[in-house]
């Protein structure tokens, strides 16, 4: 059985900067109200007169991490594409990607778990590798978030969070079985699905539906969040997670050269460094900056880490995810 490794990373997020401030503009907040609750200082927005979506942000990561990765577009062999915001309800964006980067008539397979896609997406990746069916496959986390928040006062507990932005990964079939791609841990409870959820539209409530009751109160399209239920499930499931990821490698917490957690809260993830015992350098945050990009989250915070040269060759890599479903996760990577 083969190994898989990232050999090429990319991201992009788009030039629109809405800080905290301008939010308050828009909603009954401040500054200060969010970076208590979030550590939050700013996000990217698409701008409206932006031709971005989720699949045109997940292209112009994608061109970069394969330009990075030595290899050229013929060279993939499959797309897996992560995301809660797709272009269209269906077709997914990975059949847009094919496209957009005029590839061969390859696979492609959209990953719906939101927070926690991109690590979903990963085990995928690195199974359909170790298997040997293929040998490339880029993987992409995209999210326009923007464009369906209720940026009013009645939304302000969840728009604020969110931001827009894209990263993907070159995953390679590797030889060497002591580094790439160490083990993969995935985990649901749906159950809480309605703690993190987009109710509208759906099935039982489409869009002609929505446009003839046009009822101006039916939030029901707009993300709900029980803010404090997620908080006390994400602690708990982030810290199982990475726990399960290193006992399964026969590793101790120690060992951890740099965790890469989903970019949810900044308090969750000063929480789970506290309790790991972790220096500041050895846990790499930028929703400060970016605000929760979902799926997009954690592979546009490992493209940030190394290209600031925080992640170096034989260094202990643990990504984690925690979100809506609730779905979670963890990979531990031998870089």
């Amino acid at each position: 059985m083969y190994n898989s490794k990232i050999i090429g990373l990319g991201k992009y997020v788009p030039e629109n900067v809405v800080t905290n401030n301008d939010l308050s503009k828009l909603m009954d907040t401040n500054d200060a109200w969010i970076q208590e609750r979030t550590g939050i200082k700013e996000r990217r927005w698409i701008d409206k007169n932006s031709e971005d979506t989720s699949a045109v942000m997940g292209a112009k990561a994608a061109r970069i991490a394969i330009e990075r990765s030595g290899l050229t577009k013929d060279d993939i062999d499959f797309i897996v594409f992560a995301t809660l915001s797709p272009d269209y309800y269906f077709p997914g964006c990975g059949v847009q990607i094919q496209d957009m980067l005029e590839m061969p008539t390859i696979g492609a397979l959209d990953v719906r778990n939101q927070c926690s896609g991109f690590i979903y997406a990963v085990s995928v990746a690195d199974q359909f590798i170790k298997t040997g069916m293929y040998k490339n496959i880029l993987v992409i986390g995209a999210e326009y978030h923007s464009g369906g928040l209720d940026k009013t006062t009645r939304g302000r507990s969840v728009s604020v969070i969110f931001g827009d932005g894209a990263g993907a990964a070159v995953m390679s079939r590797a030889e060497n079985t002591d580094h790439g791609i160490l083990s993969s841990h995935l985990h649901s409870e749906g159950k809480y699905a309605k703690e993190l959820i987009v109710e509208g539209p759906n099935i039982k409530h489409w869009v002609p539906q929505m446009l003839e009751e046009n009822n101006p109160d039916d939030i029901s399209y707009f993300p709900y969040m029980n803010g404090q239920h997620v908080f006390k499930h994400a602690v708990v499931r982030f810290s199982e997670a990475i726990m399960e990821g290193l006992a399964a490698n026969k590793l101790e917490k120690e060992a951890i050269d740099m965790l890469i957690p989903h970019q949810a809260n900044l308090r969750i993830s000063q929480f789970i460094q506290k309790k790991f015992g972790l220096r500041d350098n050895q846990v790499f945050n930028n929703i400060q900056k970016y605000g929760n990009t979902t799926a997009a989250s954690v592979i546009i915070a490992l493209t940030e880490a190394w290209e600031a040269g925080k992640i170096k060759d034989n260094d202990l890599v643990v990504l984690a995810a925690f979100g809506s479903g609730f779905t979670w996760g963890s990979v531990v990577i031998r870089w």
